[in-house]
Protein backbone atom coordinates (compact mmCIF):
# COMPACT_ATOMS: atom_id res chain seq x y z
CA UNK A 1 0.00 0.00 0.00
CA UNK A 2 1.50 3.39 -1.12
CA UNK A 3 2.53 5.95 1.79
CA UNK A 4 0.73 9.24 0.43
CA UNK A 5 1.66 10.99 3.76
CA UNK A 6 5.15 10.34 2.39
CA UNK A 7 4.33 10.87 -1.38
CA UNK A 8 2.63 13.76 -0.15
CA UNK A 9 5.59 15.77 2.32
CA UNK A 10 7.87 14.65 -0.35
CA UNK A 11 6.36 16.89 -2.92
CA UNK A 12 5.35 19.55 -1.10
CA UNK A 13 7.31 22.74 -0.34
CA UNK A 14 8.81 24.07 2.48
CA UNK A 15 6.29 26.99 2.84
CA UNK A 16 3.47 24.14 1.83
CA UNK A 17 4.94 21.68 4.41
CA UNK A 18 4.23 24.77 7.12
CA UNK A 19 0.92 25.49 6.32
CA UNK A 20 -0.04 21.57 6.05
CA UNK A 21 1.29 21.30 9.59
CA UNK A 22 -0.08 24.71 11.22
CA UNK A 23 -3.92 23.33 9.45
CA UNK A 24 -3.40 20.06 11.41
CA UNK A 25 -2.85 21.39 14.60
CA UNK A 26 -5.60 24.14 14.68
CA UNK A 27 -7.75 21.15 13.59
CA UNK A 28 -7.01 19.05 16.71
CA UNK A 29 -7.48 21.91 18.93
CA UNK A 30 -10.30 22.94 17.63
CA UNK A 31 -11.70 19.01 17.70
CA UNK A 32 -12.90 19.19 13.80
CA UNK A 33 -11.78 16.02 11.58
CA UNK A 34 -9.61 17.59 8.11
CA UNK A 35 -9.03 15.99 5.47
CA UNK A 36 -6.73 16.95 2.18
CA UNK A 37 -9.35 16.66 -1.15
CA UNK A 38 -9.74 17.56 -4.95
CA UNK A 39 -7.55 18.95 -6.97
CA UNK A 40 -4.42 18.22 -4.63
CA UNK A 41 -4.71 14.98 -4.23
CA UNK A 42 -5.54 14.41 -8.16
CA UNK A 43 -2.37 16.58 -8.54
CA UNK A 44 -0.15 14.45 -5.93
CA UNK A 45 -1.38 11.39 -7.91
CA UNK A 46 -1.00 12.11 -11.20
CA UNK A 47 2.56 13.38 -10.55
CA UNK A 48 1.34 17.03 -11.35
CA UNK A 49 2.90 20.73 -9.65
CA UNK A 50 1.13 20.90 -6.30
CA UNK A 51 -0.29 24.48 -6.73
CA UNK A 52 -2.98 24.62 -3.86
CA UNK A 53 -3.36 22.95 -0.38
CA UNK A 54 -7.43 21.97 -0.38
CA UNK A 55 -9.12 21.34 2.61
CA UNK A 56 -12.26 20.02 3.74
CA UNK A 57 -13.24 20.06 7.30
CA UNK A 58 -16.38 17.87 8.83
CA UNK A 59 -17.68 21.65 10.02
CA UNK A 60 -17.19 25.13 9.91
CA UNK A 61 -13.95 26.28 9.03
CA UNK A 62 -14.31 29.51 9.73
CA UNK A 63 -12.49 28.89 13.27
CA UNK A 64 -9.31 27.58 12.01
CA UNK A 65 -9.21 30.12 9.33
CA UNK A 66 -9.55 33.01 11.85
CA UNK A 67 -6.44 31.46 13.85
CA UNK A 68 -4.55 31.20 10.41
CA UNK A 69 -4.73 34.75 10.47
CA UNK A 70 -3.49 35.62 13.41
CA UNK A 71 -0.20 33.81 11.93
CA UNK A 72 -0.13 35.88 8.94
CA UNK A 73 -2.74 34.19 6.36
CA UNK A 74 -4.46 36.43 3.99
CA UNK A 75 -7.96 35.83 3.09
CA UNK A 76 -8.52 36.31 -0.93
CA UNK A 77 -12.64 35.19 -1.08
CA UNK A 78 -15.24 33.81 1.23
CA UNK A 79 -18.38 32.56 0.57
CA UNK A 80 -20.44 32.34 3.30
CA UNK A 81 -23.22 30.55 2.15
CA UNK A 82 -21.30 27.73 1.11
CA UNK A 83 -18.41 28.14 4.12
CA UNK A 84 -15.94 28.08 1.38
CA UNK A 85 -12.60 30.29 2.18
CA UNK A 86 -9.92 30.89 -0.30
CA UNK A 87 -6.42 32.23 1.24
CA UNK A 88 -2.68 32.69 0.92
CA UNK A 89 -0.88 31.07 3.69
CA UNK A 90 1.81 32.38 5.75
CA UNK A 91 4.31 31.71 3.75
CA UNK A 92 2.73 32.92 0.29
CA UNK A 93 1.16 29.33 -0.78
CA UNK A 94 -1.97 29.01 -1.62
CA UNK A 95 -5.07 26.92 -0.44
CA UNK A 96 -8.78 26.99 0.31
CA UNK A 97 -10.54 25.44 3.62
CA UNK A 98 -14.49 24.15 2.95
CA UNK A 99 -16.99 22.60 4.87
CA UNK A 100 -18.29 19.00 3.88
CA UNK A 101 -21.68 19.01 2.53
CA UNK A 102 -24.13 17.29 0.31
CA UNK A 103 -25.92 19.28 -2.83
CA UNK A 104 -29.36 17.83 -2.74
CA UNK A 105 -31.47 18.46 -5.66
CA UNK A 106 -35.26 18.59 -5.55
CA UNK A 107 -35.24 17.74 -9.19
CA UNK A 108 -32.85 17.72 -11.67
CA UNK A 109 -31.63 21.27 -12.87
CA UNK A 110 -33.44 22.97 -9.74
CA UNK A 111 -31.27 24.99 -7.16
CA UNK A 112 -29.72 22.55 -4.82
CA UNK A 113 -30.00 22.21 -0.69
CA UNK A 114 -27.05 22.18 1.25
CA UNK A 115 -26.94 19.94 3.94
CA UNK A 116 -23.64 19.56 5.95
CA UNK A 117 -22.15 15.90 5.99
CA UNK A 118 -19.47 14.14 5.97
CA UNK A 119 -16.54 13.67 4.05
CA UNK A 120 -17.55 10.50 2.56
CA UNK A 121 -21.08 12.33 1.01
CA UNK A 122 -18.90 15.29 -0.20
CA UNK A 123 -16.98 13.32 -2.26
CA UNK A 124 -19.69 11.65 -3.28
CA UNK A 125 -21.31 14.92 -4.59
CA UNK A 126 -18.56 16.16 -6.41
CA UNK A 127 -18.08 17.12 -10.05
CA UNK A 128 -15.45 14.24 -11.56
CA UNK A 129 -14.57 11.20 -9.98
CA UNK A 130 -10.68 12.13 -10.18
CA UNK A 131 -12.10 15.23 -7.94
CA UNK A 132 -13.33 12.80 -5.44
CA UNK A 133 -10.43 11.89 -3.55
CA UNK A 134 -9.29 12.52 -0.33
CA UNK A 135 -6.74 11.74 2.22
CA UNK A 136 -7.11 11.63 6.26
CA UNK A 137 -5.01 14.57 8.43
CA UNK A 138 -6.56 13.44 11.32
CA UNK A 139 -4.43 11.05 14.00
CA UNK A 140 -6.23 8.11 14.32
CA UNK A 141 -6.35 7.88 10.48
CA UNK A 142 -3.93 9.57 9.37
CA UNK A 143 -2.82 9.28 5.46
CA UNK A 144 -5.65 6.84 4.67
CA UNK A 145 -6.65 7.37 1.59
CA UNK A 146 -10.62 7.55 0.94
CA UNK A 147 -11.84 6.76 -2.59
CA UNK A 148 -15.44 5.76 -2.86
CA UNK A 149 -16.36 6.38 -6.38
CA UNK A 150 -13.08 4.75 -8.10
CA UNK A 151 -11.17 7.98 -9.06
CA UNK A 152 -7.93 6.48 -9.10
CA UNK A 153 -9.16 3.90 -11.74
CA UNK A 154 -9.87 6.97 -13.97
CA UNK A 155 -6.50 8.24 -12.91
CA UNK A 156 -4.98 5.29 -14.29
CA UNK A 157 -7.18 4.81 -17.46
CA UNK A 158 -6.74 8.83 -18.07
CA UNK A 159 -10.44 9.07 -17.86
CA UNK A 160 -12.83 12.03 -17.06
CA UNK A 161 -16.11 10.77 -15.90
CA UNK A 162 -19.39 12.47 -14.14
CA UNK A 163 -19.92 10.57 -11.25
CA UNK A 164 -24.45 11.39 -12.01
CA UNK A 165 -26.42 11.32 -15.75
CA UNK A 166 -27.46 14.83 -13.94
CA UNK A 167 -24.15 15.95 -13.80
CA UNK A 168 -24.34 18.22 -16.58
CA UNK A 169 -27.98 19.32 -15.88
CA UNK A 170 -27.91 20.24 -12.48
CA UNK A 171 -24.77 22.28 -13.19
CA UNK A 172 -24.00 23.24 -16.56
CA UNK A 173 -21.05 24.69 -15.85
CA UNK A 174 -19.23 21.60 -15.94
CA UNK A 175 -19.19 21.75 -19.52
CA UNK A 176 -16.47 24.03 -19.23
CA UNK A 177 -14.67 22.56 -16.17
CA UNK A 178 -14.92 18.94 -18.00
CA UNK A 179 -13.06 20.89 -20.97
CA UNK A 180 -10.82 22.19 -18.96
CA UNK A 181 -9.59 19.42 -17.48
CA UNK A 182 -9.37 17.05 -20.64
CA UNK A 183 -6.85 19.73 -21.40
CA UNK A 184 -5.04 20.28 -18.40
CA UNK A 185 -4.51 15.96 -17.96
CA UNK A 186 -4.52 15.06 -21.39
CA UNK A 187 -6.88 13.10 -20.22
CA UNK A 188 -10.85 12.26 -22.25
CA UNK A 189 -13.87 11.63 -21.44
CA UNK A 190 -15.66 8.51 -20.59
CA UNK A 191 -17.60 7.31 -22.79
CA UNK A 192 -20.76 7.69 -21.10
CA UNK A 193 -19.53 11.17 -19.75
CA UNK A 194 -18.74 12.43 -23.69
CA UNK A 195 -22.12 10.72 -24.34
CA UNK A 196 -23.79 12.78 -21.58
CA UNK A 197 -21.57 16.01 -23.04
CA UNK A 198 -22.69 15.50 -26.30
CA UNK A 199 -26.66 15.78 -25.21
CA UNK A 200 -26.04 18.61 -23.17
CA UNK A 201 -24.58 20.36 -25.77
CA UNK A 202 -27.67 19.42 -28.13
CA UNK A 203 -30.05 20.78 -25.50
CA UNK A 204 -27.80 24.11 -25.45
CA UNK A 205 -27.27 23.77 -21.65
CA UNK A 206 -24.37 25.75 -21.82
CA UNK A 207 -26.63 28.64 -22.37
CA UNK A 208 -28.06 28.07 -18.96
CA UNK A 209 -24.17 28.34 -17.54
CA UNK A 210 -24.88 31.55 -15.01
CA UNK A 211 -22.72 34.54 -15.21
CA UNK A 212 -21.36 33.82 -11.34
CA UNK A 213 -20.35 30.07 -12.39
CA UNK A 214 -18.63 31.53 -15.57
CA UNK A 215 -16.88 34.21 -13.65
CA UNK A 216 -15.42 31.29 -11.38
CA UNK A 217 -14.37 29.25 -14.75
CA UNK A 218 -12.55 32.40 -15.79
CA UNK A 219 -10.61 32.44 -12.55
CA UNK A 220 -10.15 29.12 -13.12
CA UNK A 221 -8.73 28.85 -16.77
CA UNK A 222 -6.44 32.31 -16.09
CA UNK A 223 -4.53 30.48 -13.21
CA UNK A 224 -3.72 27.54 -15.95
CA UNK A 225 -0.24 26.71 -16.24
CA UNK A 226 -1.07 26.87 -19.99
CA UNK A 227 -4.71 29.06 -20.75
CA UNK A 228 -4.24 29.36 -24.31
CA UNK A 229 -5.21 25.60 -25.21
CA UNK A 230 -8.33 25.65 -22.45
CA UNK A 231 -9.63 28.47 -24.39
CA UNK A 232 -9.19 27.04 -28.14
CA UNK A 233 -10.63 24.11 -27.04
CA UNK A 234 -13.49 26.57 -25.56
CA UNK A 235 -13.72 27.75 -29.10
CA UNK A 236 -13.87 24.71 -30.73
CA UNK A 237 -17.05 23.32 -28.34
CA UNK A 238 -18.64 26.43 -28.63
CA UNK A 239 -18.22 27.26 -25.36
CA UNK A 240 -16.39 30.59 -25.40
CA UNK A 241 -18.74 32.78 -25.99
CA UNK A 242 -20.82 32.26 -22.23
CA UNK A 243 -18.05 34.09 -21.09
CA UNK A 244 -18.55 36.96 -23.90
CA UNK A 245 -20.80 36.73 -26.73
CA UNK A 246 -18.01 39.11 -29.11
CA UNK A 247 -15.16 36.14 -27.82
CA UNK A 248 -16.16 33.97 -30.41
CA UNK A 249 -16.11 36.29 -33.36
CA UNK A 250 -13.01 38.60 -32.17
CA UNK A 251 -10.74 35.65 -30.11
CA UNK A 252 -9.23 36.00 -26.63
CA UNK A 253 -5.59 37.97 -27.33
CA UNK A 254 -3.60 34.89 -27.46
CA UNK A 255 -0.84 37.28 -28.44
CA UNK A 256 -0.73 39.27 -24.81
CA UNK A 257 -1.27 35.81 -23.57
CA UNK A 258 2.19 34.32 -24.63
CA UNK A 259 4.14 37.33 -23.88
CA UNK A 260 2.94 37.77 -20.05
CA UNK A 261 3.25 33.54 -19.88
CA UNK A 262 7.21 34.57 -21.36
CA UNK A 263 7.52 37.24 -18.63
CA UNK A 264 6.31 34.53 -15.90
CA UNK A 265 8.70 32.26 -16.80
CA UNK A 266 11.56 34.53 -16.70
CA UNK A 267 10.36 35.50 -13.12
CA UNK A 268 10.07 32.06 -12.41
CA UNK A 269 13.56 31.15 -13.32
CA UNK A 270 14.80 33.47 -10.62
CA UNK A 271 12.89 32.07 -8.00
CA UNK A 272 9.58 34.05 -8.16
CA UNK A 273 6.27 33.06 -8.77
CA UNK A 274 4.05 35.75 -9.54
CA UNK A 275 0.48 35.24 -9.40
CA UNK A 276 -0.99 36.27 -12.69
CA UNK A 277 -4.81 36.41 -12.70
CA UNK A 278 -5.78 39.60 -12.73
CA UNK A 279 -3.43 40.19 -15.55
CA UNK A 280 -4.37 37.32 -17.39
CA UNK A 281 -8.02 37.90 -17.30
CA UNK A 282 -7.04 41.23 -19.04
CA UNK A 283 -5.31 39.71 -21.71
CA UNK A 284 -8.08 36.95 -22.51
CA UNK A 285 -10.40 40.01 -22.48
CA UNK A 286 -8.19 42.34 -24.32
CA UNK A 287 -10.00 42.38 -27.87
CA UNK A 288 -13.20 43.44 -26.05
CA UNK A 289 -13.51 47.34 -25.59
CA UNK A 290 -13.21 48.57 -22.45
CA UNK A 291 -16.54 49.21 -21.93
CA UNK A 292 -17.19 45.96 -22.82
CA UNK A 293 -14.71 44.60 -20.64
CA UNK A 294 -15.80 46.04 -17.61
CA UNK A 295 -19.51 45.18 -18.22
CA UNK A 296 -18.81 41.72 -18.88
CA UNK A 297 -17.05 41.63 -15.41
CA UNK A 298 -19.95 43.30 -13.83
CA UNK A 299 -22.10 40.78 -14.73
CA UNK A 300 -19.80 37.91 -14.08
CA UNK A 301 -19.90 39.23 -10.31
CA UNK A 302 -16.24 40.27 -9.88
CA UNK A 303 -15.78 41.95 -6.58
CA UNK A 304 -15.29 45.79 -6.86
CA UNK A 305 -11.82 45.29 -6.45
CA UNK A 306 -10.89 42.32 -8.79
CA UNK A 307 -12.47 44.48 -11.58
CA UNK A 308 -10.13 47.43 -10.88
CA UNK A 309 -6.76 44.91 -10.74
CA UNK A 310 -8.31 43.95 -14.18
CA UNK A 311 -9.03 46.80 -16.19
CA UNK A 312 -6.12 49.52 -14.33
CA UNK A 313 -3.30 46.54 -14.29
CA UNK A 314 -2.03 47.74 -17.47
CA UNK A 315 -2.32 51.75 -16.58
CA UNK A 316 -0.47 51.30 -13.46
CA UNK A 317 2.15 48.66 -14.65
CA UNK A 318 2.99 51.82 -17.27
CA UNK A 319 2.83 53.95 -14.91
CA UNK A 320 5.63 52.07 -12.33
CA UNK A 321 7.57 51.12 -15.99
CA UNK A 322 7.77 55.38 -16.11
CA UNK A 323 9.14 56.13 -12.50
CA UNK A 324 11.25 53.43 -13.01
CA UNK A 325 13.03 54.29 -16.50
CA UNK A 326 12.91 58.06 -14.64
CA UNK A 327 16.28 60.07 -12.83
CA UNK A 328 15.59 59.13 -9.61
CA UNK A 329 16.11 55.90 -10.01
CA UNK A 330 19.35 56.26 -11.03
CA UNK A 331 21.12 55.13 -8.28
CA UNK A 332 20.76 51.33 -7.75
CA UNK A 333 19.86 51.27 -4.34
CA UNK A 334 16.56 53.51 -5.28
CA UNK A 335 15.66 51.31 -7.80
CA UNK A 336 16.13 48.07 -6.04
CA UNK A 337 13.94 49.43 -2.94
CA UNK A 338 11.15 50.42 -5.91
CA UNK A 339 11.44 47.04 -7.19
CA UNK A 340 11.27 45.13 -3.93
CA UNK A 341 8.12 47.13 -2.92
CA UNK A 342 6.52 46.77 -6.64
CA UNK A 343 4.22 43.76 -7.17
CA UNK A 344 5.33 41.05 -9.27
CA UNK A 345 2.39 40.87 -11.75
CA UNK A 346 3.08 44.57 -12.73
CA UNK A 347 6.70 43.69 -13.65
CA UNK A 348 5.28 40.59 -15.45
CA UNK A 349 3.16 43.32 -17.44
CA UNK A 350 5.99 45.43 -18.29
CA UNK A 351 8.30 42.66 -19.37
CA UNK A 352 5.74 41.30 -21.74
CA UNK A 353 4.97 44.71 -22.89
CA UNK A 354 8.68 45.78 -23.70
CA UNK A 355 7.64 49.17 -24.21
CA UNK A 356 10.05 50.57 -21.45
CA UNK A 357 13.66 48.92 -22.32
CA UNK A 358 15.52 51.13 -19.33
CA UNK A 359 13.01 49.96 -17.38
CA UNK A 360 13.06 46.41 -18.45
CA UNK A 361 16.88 46.86 -17.97
CA UNK A 362 16.45 47.61 -14.58
CA UNK A 363 14.23 44.59 -13.53
CA UNK A 364 16.64 41.97 -15.31
CA UNK A 365 19.15 43.71 -13.59
CA UNK A 366 17.46 43.28 -10.06
CA UNK A 367 16.33 39.88 -10.82
CA UNK A 368 19.95 38.59 -12.29
CA UNK A 369 22.25 40.82 -9.76
CA UNK A 370 20.56 42.77 -7.46
CA UNK A 371 18.16 40.34 -5.29
CA UNK A 372 21.35 37.82 -5.29
CA UNK A 373 23.30 40.11 -4.08
CA UNK A 374 20.45 40.54 -0.96
CA UNK A 375 20.35 37.54 -0.61
CA UNK A 376 24.08 36.80 0.28
CA UNK A 377 23.67 39.67 3.07
CA UNK A 378 24.36 37.16 5.78
CA UNK A 379 27.53 36.42 4.54
CA UNK A 380 28.44 40.02 4.89
CA UNK A 381 26.93 40.06 7.86
CA UNK A 382 29.20 37.25 9.14
CA UNK A 383 32.29 39.15 8.26
CA UNK A 384 31.60 42.38 9.49
CA UNK A 385 30.68 40.21 13.09
CA UNK A 386 33.95 38.84 12.31
CA UNK A 387 35.37 42.17 12.69
CA UNK A 388 34.44 42.87 16.16
CA UNK A 389 31.40 45.21 15.16
CA UNK A 390 28.87 44.33 17.48
CA UNK A 391 24.78 44.87 16.24
CA UNK A 392 23.20 47.43 16.60
CA UNK A 393 21.79 50.86 14.97
CA UNK A 394 25.28 51.49 13.40
CA UNK A 395 25.82 47.96 12.20
CA UNK A 396 22.61 48.19 9.97
CA UNK A 397 23.31 51.29 8.52
CA UNK A 398 26.88 49.79 7.92
CA UNK A 399 25.35 46.19 6.37
CA UNK A 400 22.68 48.50 4.11
CA UNK A 401 25.73 51.14 2.90
CA UNK A 402 27.91 47.96 2.19
CA UNK A 403 24.43 46.58 0.15
CA UNK A 404 24.43 50.28 -1.67
CA UNK A 405 27.93 50.44 -2.52
CA UNK A 406 27.56 46.38 -3.90
CA UNK A 407 24.73 47.10 -5.96
CA UNK A 408 27.11 49.80 -7.66
CA UNK A 409 30.14 47.63 -8.64
CA UNK A 410 31.93 48.14 -5.54
CA UNK A 411 33.41 45.25 -2.73
CA UNK A 412 32.91 42.41 -5.26
CA UNK A 413 36.26 40.09 -4.29
CA UNK A 414 36.25 38.89 -0.72
CA UNK A 415 39.52 41.77 -0.10
CA UNK A 416 37.70 44.59 -1.67
CA UNK A 417 34.89 43.65 0.53
CA UNK A 418 36.46 43.27 3.74
CA UNK A 419 37.80 46.66 2.89
CA UNK A 420 34.50 48.19 2.31
CA UNK A 421 33.26 47.09 5.54
CA UNK A 422 36.47 48.27 7.57
CA UNK A 423 36.09 51.76 6.22
CA UNK A 424 32.51 51.62 6.65
CA UNK A 425 33.10 50.89 10.32
CA UNK A 426 35.57 53.12 10.38
CA UNK A 427 38.33 50.86 11.55
CA UNK A 428 42.13 50.65 10.47
CA UNK A 429 43.33 48.37 8.49
CA UNK A 430 45.84 46.28 9.52
CA UNK A 431 49.62 47.10 8.85
CA UNK A 432 51.24 45.21 6.01
CA UNK A 433 53.68 42.62 7.20
CA UNK A 434 57.40 43.19 5.63
CA UNK A 435 58.39 39.90 3.38
CA UNK A 436 61.15 38.63 5.09
CA UNK A 437 64.29 38.54 3.19
CA UNK A 438 65.88 35.45 3.57
CA UNK A 439 69.83 36.27 3.78
CA UNK A 440 72.16 33.76 0.88
CA UNK A 441 74.65 31.83 2.38
CA UNK A 442 77.90 32.86 -0.01
CA UNK A 443 79.21 29.59 -2.19
CA UNK A 444 81.99 27.90 -1.37
CA UNK A 445 84.98 28.29 -4.21
CA UNK A 446 84.76 24.48 -6.17
CA UNK A 447 88.29 23.16 -6.68
CA UNK A 448 90.07 23.75 -10.10
CA UNK A 449 90.22 20.34 -11.23
CA UNK A 450 93.25 20.96 -13.57
CA UNK A 451 95.44 23.29 -11.46
CA UNK A 452 95.03 20.08 -8.67
CA UNK A 453 95.94 17.73 -11.58
CA UNK A 454 99.10 20.17 -12.35
CA UNK A 455 100.21 20.17 -8.89
CA UNK A 456 99.53 16.52 -8.02
CA UNK A 457 100.80 14.82 -11.28
CA UNK A 458 97.96 12.27 -10.79
CA UNK A 459 96.31 11.36 -14.13
CA UNK A 460 92.78 12.17 -14.56
CA UNK A 461 90.08 9.18 -14.95
CA UNK A 462 87.46 10.88 -17.20
CA UNK A 463 86.85 14.17 -18.95
CA UNK A 464 89.26 17.01 -18.35
CA UNK A 465 89.63 19.88 -20.93
CA UNK A 466 90.04 19.51 -24.82
CA UNK A 467 93.97 20.30 -25.18
CA UNK A 468 94.83 17.83 -22.75
CA UNK A 469 92.87 14.96 -24.15
CA UNK A 470 94.16 16.44 -27.74
CA UNK A 471 98.06 16.66 -25.45
CA UNK A 472 97.30 12.57 -24.45
CA UNK A 473 96.23 11.93 -27.93
CA UNK A 474 99.48 13.16 -29.73
CA UNK A 475 101.98 11.78 -27.01
CA UNK A 476 100.81 8.17 -27.69
CA UNK A 477 102.42 5.91 -30.99
CA UNK A 478 100.13 4.25 -32.83
CA UNK A 479 100.45 0.44 -32.67
CA UNK A 480 101.18 -1.12 -36.40
CA UNK A 481 98.07 -3.43 -37.21
CA UNK A 482 97.71 -6.54 -39.36
CA UNK A 483 97.63 -4.74 -43.10
CA UNK A 484 100.36 -1.94 -42.07
CA UNK A 485 103.14 -1.78 -44.49
CA UNK A 486 105.32 -2.05 -41.10
CA UNK A 487 104.42 -5.40 -40.79
CA UNK A 488 104.50 -6.63 -44.61
CA UNK A 489 108.60 -5.05 -44.67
Amino acid sequence: MPDYMFMLESRLSPEQRAALLRVQELAAATGSNIYLTGGTVRDLLTGAPLRDLDFTVEGNPARIVRELEKGGAKITFEDERVRHIEVIFAGDCDGSLAAARDDFYPRPGAKPELRWSTIMEDLRRRDFAVNAIAISLNPASRGLLLDPTNGLGDLEKREIRALSIHSFTNQPVRLLRAVRYEVRLGFKMETRTAEWFALAMERDLHQAIGPEDAGDELRNVAKEEQPAPVLKAWEARGLIEVIHPQLFRRHPNYEAMGRLLRARDQLIAEGLRPRLGAPMIGAILGKLRPREQSAALAKMRFRQAEMQAVLDGRHKADKAARVLAGSKMVAPIEAFRFLEKLPLEYAAVILAEGANSRAIARIRLYLRKWRPTRLALPSLIAELEGLGVLRGGKFDSIVESAFAQQLAGKGRTPEDRLKLLRRLAGLKEPPKKKPKIEKKKPLKPRPNKDAHKATTGAPERRGGTAQARQGAGAGKTAKPGRGSTAHKR
